[in-house]
């Protein structure tokens, strides 16, 4: 992943194919990336199946985009999202764009944005096809959005409230994914910056995410493999912060 700080983004929202409900948790999600200077959603607002979502525009500053759907089980919104991306891309002065959609259809349009050099981050269900994942720079389920948010609230109330999603396993493939981006790193001592293997990871698996796993950073998810992956953690010139290094334990 590129630099973040101070990135300007296009928010493109796929009404049709995106629950509104969690529609904050989403824009907070996307505050944490760059700052949103462009927010449009689409989608035919004649239609009750997206009515939820009118009381979200005008809170968050939305703008909604009309679209008709001209033919019985088309989704008439790809289109024009579509071509907005473009026009954005030509006329704008975006450094990425932020395409939250479960539908792959939008797949072509993510990898042209970054054939341009644009930084693509996809959002969507989990339900979303692999083909739209990988062509995003990174991609995030609405579900780990929704999950964060709901122990927050779990936290503040002291409840035990289960998760809204399955936690994933770190299973044998992701673990040699872990060792083998750290080896490609790695110093003559076999040491790697563990914030370089974690970007490194996210450009081989874009929907990587540490809640994924039930981990709300990175690090504590490497520690949670001592038996494979040694870490070090190095004084900084900032006595408050610690340079974790990481290594793949020899057996």
């Amino acid at each position: 992943m590129r630099e973040k700080n101070d990135l300007n983004l296009a928010v493109l929202i796929d009404a049709d194919n995106i629950p509104y409900s969690n529609i904050k948790g989403m824009l907070d999600e996307i505050a944490k990336l760059g700052t949103p200077t462009i927010k449009r959603i689409y989608g035919d607002w004649t239609k009750a199946t997206v009515s939820g979502w009118k009381g979200a525009l005008l809170e968050h500053a939305i703008t909604p985009i009309q679209q008709y759907s001209y033919t019985t089980g088309k989704n008439a919104t790809d289109s024009a999202m579509i071509i907005d991306a473009m026009d954005i891309l030509h006329n704008s002065k975006v450094d990425g764009f932020c395409l939250v959609s479960s539908d792959s259809d939008f797949t072509r349009l993510a990898t042209r944005l970054r054939e341009s050099g644009m930084l693509v981050i996809g959002i969507g269900e989990k339900k979303t096809p692999n083909p739209f994942i990988v062509a995003c720079d990174k991609f995030i389920y609405i579900e780990i959005i929704s999950n964060t948010n709901a122990d927050i609230k779990t936290n503040s109330e002291k409840s035990k409230t289960k998760p809204k999603h399955q936690v994933e396993r770190i299973g044998k493939n992701f673990l040699q994914l872990i060792k083998i981006s750290i080896e490609d790193l790695a110093d003559d001592d076999g040491w790697a910056f563990l914030a370089e293997v974690g970007n490194l990871i996210i450009k081989k698996k874009p929907d990587f995410d540490p809640r994924n796993y039930g981990f709300g950073k990175l690090t504590p998810l490497i520690k949670s493999l001592g038996t494979d992956i040694e870490v070090d953690e190095r004084d900084s010139s900032k006595s408050n912060i610690k340079h974790i290094y990481v290594r793949v334990k020899k057996k």
